[in-house]
């Protein structure tokens, strides 16, 4: 599955959170703010607040215009005007950050307060107070996105060169050892070059956060959770450790079958997993290798994709499979201005980012999407979870625009992929894509062997992403040591190692599109923690009493009406509320994934009686 969707918000609205408050050198400096401005009112933070409101949409008009012409149309002007329009979000940041201090010290209403907090953690990428180093981290931002997207292997000169798709297709469908291994490394020679320009945008955004009240930059992105910093980083532990047991039983079973098809020697079984074996071009999802691990070979063989080409489905219909799901719930019909303004396959004659996302450009009904899709269930899968952010958008939009996001950004990447989880056979089989397919306890395993490849080896690595940026931002992984730290995250989480010799000459965490482009990740350690606890509650509501895995909400109008009520709150109300309003639960629980894949859990701990698993 082609993971995962960076939503974009021009001016990142980022979750709410009470913890790490200013500190007394900034108390020092917001009680001299408020002396010399007079004394601050209620009434003047309401005011604040609505022209804050006021000021957001009309640069998002502007603004959003100008990054989707940059990813859709990449040339040197394009580049220059997203540097400079970036630019102008982070003084614009700046400024009201620094006007916010003002109303520190005074009594506000709930509402107020709310708004003034996520003003103050509005942004993923918050600038000094200084313009020089606003311009400075603006074109580093820009650097750094530009190359990630403009990347290709050229092993023999240009005329040998080779795209991240075309790269990851070899990934997908290749079984030779050398080929893979040649595809893993040439993409990685695309991020060498970012390594000094990821260094001092770590030290600008670190000094930006610092102006803010937080020690560093990690702790401003893990205060944006209605906890504090701390709490939050216990509460991605304890998450964790719900889920482990079932990802080490994974581990253990693909590690064993790796080594029947590429030989002990070249996966050994007592160590990591050679990462370019996994299907995948960062080890994130596997389920590319599912015909190695196939338990039970050919039973129930959904073969989507080649129903897809045998009907001749074309992208569009790809597209408007996706939102009759959403419609079958209640929800609206996409504007007609999506389907005008999307782009959903890649052009043949520029150069665009193709990683896919769901883009707000006004705060009205102006969604879209940007996709390079091709025709195949794993982009039908990533249409489906595009349409989540989407549909996010347009439930809020008539909200004030400081609530425009998630309950945090888990909620966010979470709802597209709970309607996923609707993606059953029983729902292929009723829009067509698959036949008659066999529903004995062996098609069940084969059919959790091929999610759990996605979605339970996707875990670790989620939760490794920012693990490394929020010891990066701290200064306990400093530059001399960025990539040797990297892998040793992987290798701790995710039992993988590099198939070649890597060196802080290299610089690994680079070559995936989200540390260049400063999107944080723990969200989507977040989504996939709550699309099962999602899709558990409106199971719920239909009435639904089978297993948690065969359930699908397609054409509930109940399901439909708690989903959007929810998606309606926006970021209006604390995550909890939202959750609660949902599920009727105020903590994530990770207890709904435990029970969907109960079946195959049982079954791979058969399988790995009497195997060395672990590494």
């Amino acid at each position: 599955m082609k993971r995962l969707t960076t939503i974009f918000l021009f001016l990142t609205l980022t979750a709410c959170g009470n913890g790490g408050g200013a500190g007394a050198a900034n108390q020092v400096k917001a009680a001299a703010d408020a002396a010399r401005n007079g004394s601050a009112t209620a009434a003047d933070a309401r005011a604040f607040v609505e022209e804050y409101n006021e000021k957001v949409q009309e640069m998002r008009k502007e603004n959003s215009r100008i990054a989707w012409v940059r990813a859709t149309y990449i040339t040197p002007d394009t580049e220059w005007l997203s540097a400079r329009a970036t630019e102008k979000s982070l003084a614009f940041n700046s400024e009201m950050i620094e006007r916010s201090k003002r109303f520190n010290d005074v009594e506000l209403d709930e509402e107020t307060a709310r708004a003034i907090n996520l003003i103050k953690l509005g942004s993923s990428m918050p600038a000094p107070n200084d313009e020089e180093k606003r311009t400075e981290l603006a074109e580093i931002s820009q650097r750094l996105g530009s190359t990630y997207a403009k990347g290709k292997y050229c092993p023999d000169g240009e005329e040998s060169c080779q795209t991240l798709e075309d790269l990851v297709a070899i990934m997908a469908s290749s079984r030779d050892f050398n080929e893979l291994k040649e595809a893993w490394v040439g993409w990685r020679t695309i991020s060498p070059p970012m390594r000094d320009d990821y260094a001092r945008f770590a030290e600008l955004t670190n000094e930006g956060a610092a102006e803010l009240g937080y020690d560093n930059l990690g702790v401003m992105w893990r205060s944006g959770y209605d906890m504090s910093a701390d709490e939050f980083e216990q509460e991605i532990e304890r998450l964790w450790g719900q889920v482990k047991p079932l990802y080490d039983e994974l581990h253990c079973h693909v590690r064993a079958k790796l080594g029947e098809t590429y030989g002990v020697d070249k996966v050994p079984q007592d160590a990591p997993i050679p990462a370019h074996l996994l299907g995948n071009m960062w080890s994130q999802n596997w389920g590319n290798i599912y015909p190695l691990v196939e338990p039970y070979a050919g039973v129930s063989n959904l073969d989507v994709d080649a129903a897809m080409v045998e009907q001749g489905y074309t992208v569009e219909q790809m597209v408007e499979q996706a939102e009759d799901f959403y419609v079958s719930l209640g929800m609206p019909g996409l504007p007609e201005s999506f389907w005008s303004n999307s782009m959903l396959v890649r052009p043949r004659d520029r150069e665009v980012v193709c990683h896919a996302s769901a883009w707000p450009m006004d705060g009205d009904d102006d969604v879209r999407i940007k996709m390079c899709t091709r025709v195949n269930e794993e982009d039908l899968r990533t249409v489906f979870h595009e349409l989540g952010h989407v549909y996010y958008f347009l439930a809020y939009q008539d909200l004030p625009e400081v609530y425009h996001n998630g309950a945090h950004d888990g909620f966010h990447e979470a709802i597209g992929d709970t309607v996923v989880l609707s993606m059953t056979p029983a729902f292929l089989q009723e829009i067509g894509l698959v036949g008659d397919y066999a529903k004995d306890d062996k098609a069940l395993i084969n059919q959790q062997m091929k999610s759990a490849l996605d979605r339970i080896a996707f875990l670790p690595w989620a939760k490794l992403v920012d693990q490394w940026r929020w010891d990066v931002f701290a200064g306990d992984t400093p530059p001399g040591d960025f990539n040797q730290d990297w892998w040793s995250l992987r290798e701790r989480y995710q039992g993988i190692t590099p198939p070649v010799e890597r060196s802080e000459a290299d610089f690994d965490p680079g070559a995936k599109y989200h540390i260049p482009g400063n999107t944080p990740y723990t969200r989507y350690f977040l989504s996939f923690i709550l699309q099962y606890q999602f899709q558990r509650a409106l199971c719920e509501k239909t009435g639904f009493d089978g297993p948690l895995h065969e359930c699908s909400v397609y054409g509930s109008q109940e399901a439909g009406q708690g989903f959007w009520e929810m998606l309606g709150m926006g970021q209006s109300r604390p995550w909890r509320d939202a959750l609660e309003a949902l599920t009727g639960q105020r903590e994530m629980d990770a207890t709904a994934i435990i029970d969907y894949f109960a079946p195959l859990m049982a079954w791979l701990e058969q399988q790995n009686a009497g195997r060395q698993c672990g590494w």
